[in-house]
């Protein structure tokens, strides 16, 4: 196992798409653990589902004193490029980005620009965040996703795996990051780790993710679709241990070494982080339909076979996301482990709390 070798007490942190789901999560996590953490977060605040749900996650981390907001896009260099000089984060942890596969399909320039553009700008700033001798930014961190796995036939998905044939445009940016974070990394020693995560969940999630868009549709008795006849399995992994796992991570950057030739051998690392226990869509479906009912989001007499409808395979999807999980393992002596009804158990118990403020009228893309 990897013993720490960034000390995270004292230091400051900054996370980017700190309004998103696993951002503010990771926000809280670190401003309620660290000792003398400042936490610096940055959100576009963008409409891509409703902000309201945004703005709840940030009023809870606003409780926080040590927490800084700045409303402003990445993709913007002067926005970035002023953070670093005045903040000078030791930490950055970039989940910045436009989600979803289907949503890259009809809005390909949103993904250029934050995924693209905005991690480029992170990268200069931890580049420069070196000049003049600085000790500049310790480690980078940053997002991937098992989208870069594209229609890949062997399960488990590994790393060691070869991740060249993206079947979304959203896949091809997340693989673009890897590549980019890796030239940054040989070129200009940047200590850098990619997280490739398996469908993330839980309370206060992002609406256009499964189990929050089908409970929406069926508190307003509409039909949900289930893709590929239901024959798709999907690696559901917890929000509370996607968390976990980035903050361990967060603590042991890949170490700078010379090669042979006296040049940087690349500090670069990239991880899965999934549950390594893919769920088929029809029992998981199953297993939503119960906690809903259990938690009295939805009767107990609901007609769910009439609000199901099984239709084909939707443009840029996969039919299996699978994790190999043995390096997270290995290396940081965790993997994710929640069953997923307890997950949703506890997403249900969110949902009836939250229902009657600005859920049923959420915007699902």
């Amino acid at each position: 196992m990897l013993s720490k070798n960034v000390e995270l007490t004292g230091k400051t942190v900054l996370v980017t798409g700190a309004a998103g789901f696993i951002g503010s999560n990771l926000a809280k996590r670190l401003l309620q653990d660290v000792q003398g953490i400042k936490v610096i977060g940055i959100d576009n605040m963008n409409d891509y589902y409703d902000v309201r749900l945004k703005e709840e996650r940030l009023k809870e981390l606003s409780d926080y004193p040590s927490f800084i907001f700045i409303k402003g896009d990445i993709s913007d260099r002067t926005t970035i490029n002023n953070i670093f000089n005045e903040y000078k984060p030791q930490v950055v942890v970039n989940l910045a980005a436009q989600a979803g596969v289907r949503y890259s399909i009809s809005h390909p320039d949103t993904y250029i620009s934050s995924n693209i553009i905005g991690f480029y700008n992170i990268l200069e700033a931890c580049r420069h965040s070196y000049d003049n001798g600085r000790k500049g930014v310790e480690h980078l961190v940053y997002a991937s996703s098992s989208s870069v796995y594209g229609s890949n036939k062997k399960v488990p998905y590994s790393t060691d795996d070869k991740v060249d044939n993206p079947v979304s445009l959203y896949a091809a940016t997340k693989k673009s990051n890897e590549l980019m974070a890796h030239a940054y990394s040989k070129l200009y020693n940047i200590p850098s780790t990619g997280l490739r995560f398996f469908t993330v969940y839980g309370p206060a999630g992002r609406p256009d993710m499964a189990y929050f868009g089908f409970t929406d549709k069926l508190v307003k008795g509409e039909t949900i679709k289930i893709f590929n006849y239901g024959h798709c399995k999907r690696d559901f992994t917890y929000i509370d241990d996607i968390v976990e796992g980035v903050v361990r991570v967060m603590r042991h950057a890949p170490e700078r070494l010379n090669g042979e030739d006296g040049l940087p051998i690349p500090p670069y690392k990239v991880y899965n982080i999934g549950n390594n226990n893919p769920e088929n869509l029809l029992d998981f479906v199953t297993i939503l339909q119960e906690e809903l009912v259990k938690a009295g989001v939805l009767p107990k007499d609901y007609d769910f076979e009439a609000h199901k409808e099984l239709v084909p395979m939707q443009p840029g999807d996969v039919p299996v996301t699978y994790a190999d999980t043995t390096p997270l393992e290995n290396d940081f002596g965790f993997k994710p482990s929640t069953p997923l009804r307890e997950g949703l158990k506890k997403f249900a118990g969110w949902y009836i709390k939250h229902k009657n403020s600005y859920i049923n009228d959420i915007k699902v893309l």
